[in-house]
């Protein structure tokens, strides 16, 4: 079920379309499986139809799904976005790297760091 925080400064849309991506990139969500309906999750979540429906827009808009008229919605097969998702991570990685050099961390101090603070997240 998508978690929605209200407090959030992102838009609900934008919340629920995160949700779904990371859904699909992760295998949850397979090619042609069919999307809960706009009505019922809107339901589901309390929020209004419309915002569901700009999630989905948005999803459909960067290739995650595709509409089938009277049907609903579904998942799109394209490898190409898990590629595109994993240039952009390398991007980050390599935005933080350097980001660190200039604070004078080097990469196995940084890596080391980044290890203890996701072992606490596991505790």
């Amino acid at each position: 079920m998508v978690l929605l925080d209200y407090r959030s400064g992102r838009p609900i849309y934008e919340q629920i379309s995160s949700y779904f991506e990371r859904l699909i990139l992760s295998g949850i969500m397979l090619a042609d499986e069919q999307m809960p309906s706009v009505r019922g999750l809107a339901m589901e979540l309390s929020t209004n139809p419309n915002t569901v429906q700009k999630a989905y827009n948005d999803l459909e808009e960067r290739g995650f799904i595709y509409s089938v008229k009277g049907r609903g919605n579904f998942v799109r097969e394209n490898p190409r976005l898990i590629e595109e998702k994993k240039r952009e991570l390398v991007e980050r990685i390599k935005d933080i790297e350097r980001d660190a050099r200039e604070f004078g961390l080097e990469v196995e101090e940084l890596v080391q760091l980044a290890l203890q603070e996701m072992e606490k997240q596991d505790d």
